[in-house]
């Protein structure tokens, strides 16, 4: 990372970030934010009944996230 100078930190600028309100569903009746999570885990395993067998599995996992 370089270093900076007085000269060219004076020559920045900011701005705020918008209110959070902007950020809600905004009616005149009432006012919402949500997120809909949905999580999913499922997994299968096999053993054959022999001695000396190989076990294997597969797992599967997924999330969902909708936010409004």
């Amino acid at each position: 990372m370089n270093e900076i100078t007085f000269l060219e930190l004076e020559g920045e600028s900011t701005e705020l970030l918008p209110e959070r309100e902007t950020l809600l569903w905004n009616t005149n009746i009432f006012r919402t934010n949500y997120a809909s999570v949905v999580a999913s885990n499922s997994s299968l395993a096999l053993n054959a009944a022999s001695l000396f067998s190989a076990a294997s599995s597969n797992a599967l996992q997924s999330i969902t996230v909708a936010q409004g």
